[in-house]
């Protein structure tokens, strides 16, 4: 069994802050100032707990090495907590929406509307017509009839409506096949051919204006290559677009840099910035990218309690009162997410590899297999890393179960930006 100190290591990848913002103090796992214990105990457990240190650092960590002429815009589908859209729009950041309530929580943020991208291939007619309302950056448009349906709407609205084409660069990312969306066989975007058609007929509408051209070929990827060979392929296709005189702003090269989970070699944060930027400057276009998991994910963790050990079948579990409900990425991605026990354990102890599971009435449900973790008691807490994008975000109330509270820490300060469901949410929107 590997020692257990090999388990426990810094919650960030390559541009890490130069202070741990989860880390052991006096032998108790704090954030930023905050011992855990104190955060569960003042608002319970299953918690997530985000660190406003970390998601500064590396919003800034984007800005800074993207430079003028650039548009970071934070993927709120990662993490669309109303104080963390605040924080991160302080930071200068622009917002990467997918649907109407994600445009509704943004601009509740305060983000300007100029700040605004507008993505996702299901857009509602009425989706379209507020964010053509609103006046946002762009929309980026997915398919013909979506093209269709805007210009017709801005036409009816009386309003220009600022497009972006989403081409399908069938570039392959080494990444989950769920999480992969640059093939000729996923349903994002469109072919080149058709991205073209679509620029020239936004060209010629008189309530249209094409103003980008978009890709995005996944999400948690961790090779500089694919990106390399995106921003390459998008310079040539705006290029060939300004040969007809028409000229796009600018290039969004999407997101989805990865990051360490476990010993995953993730790119930081200025390397993948630079891979992208210095083409896209370099050919005069306004870059646009669109992180989120690289912002949020290492910032936050899902604080939980022990509720019951048990041996059964030759194996250990470790029963907690979180589960696939809070945090569903190991049972849909078989993703790993860190475990550390909030009361640091001795480096020599021994270690038990243990399936930690939740309460959810599924054999899927867990958030850790075969893990190497001391001895753990009823009441014992635990942090499961790098769980600040994506948590929350797919939470959801199955079971019954009632979606968790979330909490920003500031240095020494604890705001709960959003409290615990009570029994009677479930009843929401019901007789």
């Amino acid at each position: 069994m590997p020692p257990l100190q090999g388990q426990i290591k810094p919650a960030h990848d390559a541009i890490g802050t130069d202070e741990m913002m989860f880390a052991y103090q006096e032998g108790i796992l704090t954030c930023e100032d905050v011992p855990l214990p104190e955060i569960a105990a003042v608002v319970g457990t299953p918690s997530y707990v985000y660190s406003s240190a970390e998601l500064v650092h590396r919003a800034l960590a984007y800005r800074r090495a993207a430079g003028p002429d650039s548009l970071i815009c934070y993927a709120t589908k990662a993490n669309a907590n109303p104080a963390i859209l605040r924080l991160l729009r302080d930071q200068g950041l622009g917002a990467d929406v997918t649907s109407g309530g994600e445009l509704f929580l943004a601009l509740h943020a305060g983000f300007a509307p100029q700040q605004i991208i507008y993505s996702g291939v299901g857009k509602r007619q009425d989706e379209i017509d507020m964010a053509l309302e609103a006046g946002i950056r762009a929309l980026h448009v997915e398919s013909e009839m979506e093209m269709a349906i805007i210009a017709e709407r801005a036409a009816a609205l009386q309003v220009i409506g600022r497009v972006s084409v989403r081409v399908n660069p069938d570039i392959s990312a080494d990444t989950h096949p769920y999480d992969s969306t640059g093939r000729l066989g996923h349903k994002f975007g469109v072919p080149q051919d058709t991205a073209v058609a679509l620029l020239r007929s936004a060209a010629q509408d008189p309530w249209l204006e094409p103003v980008g051209i978009a890709a995005h070929i996944g999400s948690q990827i961790t090779a500089l290559e694919p990106y390399r060979d995106l921003v390459l392929f998008l310079v040539d296709l705006a290029d060939s677009m300004a040969g007809e005189g028409i000229r796009l702003n600018y290039i969004d090269v999407g997101g989805g840099l990865g990051i360490a989970y476990k010993d995953e070699q993730a790119p930081g944060i200025a390397d993948w910035v630079a891979n992208v930027a210095d083409v896209v400057h370099g050919a005069g276009y306004e870059l646009v990218a669109e992180p989120g998991r690289s912002i949020v994910a290492p910032a936050g963790a899902l604080l939980a309690r022990v509720l019951y050990t048990k041996q059964q079948g030759g194996k250990s579990f470790v029963i907690v009162d979180a589960g696939q409900n809070d945090l569903i990425r190991p049972a849909m991605y078989s993703a790993y997410h860190p475990a550390w026990p909030v009361l640091e354990p001795d480096h020599g102890a021994a270690v038990t590899a243990v399936d930690v599971v939740g309460p959810i009435c599924e054999t899927g449900d867990f958030l850790a297999r075969e893990r190497p973790l001391p001895p753990l008691e009823r009441g014992d807490l635990l942090a499961f890393m790098q769980a600040g994008a994506y948590g929350f975000a797919m939470s959801s109330n199955y079971n019954g179960r009632l979606r968790v509270a979330e909490v920003l820490i500031d240095g020494d300060q604890v705001q709960v930006i959003r409290r615990r469901q009570t029994y009677a949410h479930l009843l929401d929107g019901c007789d």
